[in-house]
């Protein structure tokens, strides 16, 4: 993994209360690509990075909406009507130019998309997130692995206020699930396995939907400040860094007059598809501190 020196000492420093210094996500992977010997690693785990907007980029045009795919990402909007058409028709060779993942959600979100408890957001968020699993990085993987299991933790804590069983709204096998699925205890027993869970559950509680997703990005800047803080040149560090701008990409749609508008109808097409009580009807990928890592 190499080590980007000017590129980082060139880039404005970040605070997640002040987004009007921030550069675009286009044009900080702009000016990572002018980089010299970056290594096939590095242009992989940027490839990652970029295909969580490939992945909400599907969604729009899966869901009608292809006006309003514009997250940065990976491939355009008539490559994704592509990768669509193609896979539909199942006519995907073995070495694809797309990932096996995204070809796979595309298929199950045309055989389930009219179940009842079927959300097709979790569902490719989750498989994303399991690529970027694989990622030859431990923070990288780790920061994976922490979005996955706060999905889930948010989707059950919504499912009790509801009365709901919360392995019916649970993606994806795995050790925390488990807990969850058997789990009577208020805060699921995680408590003593992730160290933060407690937090969670204080901002769970705030009623402001708005104040309580500032307060979630909150704890992912500082994971991703913890995390990086010995290595701050690194592609762990660009990686971290493209994450920081891609939150400040929606904390200015999500601003004054216009963002509050746009918050709120954000907030009721959430109400209408998933059903959830206002107080719940955000949710965000939040990072655990690994102690592997």
């Amino acid at each position: 993994m190499a080590n980007y020196y000017c590129l980082m000492s060139g880039l404005p420093d970040l605070t997640l209360e002040d987004t009007s210094a921030s550069m675009t996500v286009a044009e900080v992977v702009e000016l990572f690509k002018e980089e010299q010997d970056i290594t096939k690693n590095d242009r992989t785990l940027l490839f990652m990075f970029l295909a969580e907007g490939d992945c909400k980029n599907l969604l729009k045009i899966l869901k009608g909406h292809r006006e309003e795919a514009m997250v940065a990402g990976n491939y355009s909007v008539e490559k994704l009507d592509e990768m669509i058409e193609a896979a539909r028709d199942n006519d995907m060779e073995n070495d694809s130019e797309y990932p096996d993942f995204m070809i796979d959600f595309i298929r199950e979100y045309y055989e389930r998309k009219d179940e009842k408890n079927y959300f097709a957001d979790d569902h490719l968020m989750i498989r994303y997130w399991e690529f970027v699993k694989s990622a030859k990085s431990d923070i990288v993987s780790a920061w994976a692995e922490l979005n996955i299991n706060l999905s889930n933790i948010l989707a059950a804590l919504i499912a009790r206020t509801q009365e709901w069983d919360a392995a019916d709204y649970l993606v994806g096998d795995n050790e925390i699930n488990d807990i969850i699925r058997t789990s009577k205890a208020k805060d699921y027993d995680l408590s003593k396995e992730l160290d933060y869970v407690p937090a969670i559950m204080q901002i769970m509680a705030c009623d402001d939907p708005v104040e309580k997703e500032k307060k979630i990005d909150a704890l992912r800047w500082v994971w991703l400040d913890n995390m990086t803080f010995f290595n701050s040149f690194s592609m762990d560090a660009v990686f971290a860094y493209l994450c920081k701008v891609r939150m400040h990409e929606r904390w200015r749609i999500l601003d004054p007059v216009y963002g509050k508008q746009r918050f709120e109808e954000i907030i009721e097409n959430l109400r209408k598809e998933v059903q959830v009580p206002e107080e719940f009807t955000l949710k965000s990928p939040y990072a655990k501190k690994e102690e592997t890592v």
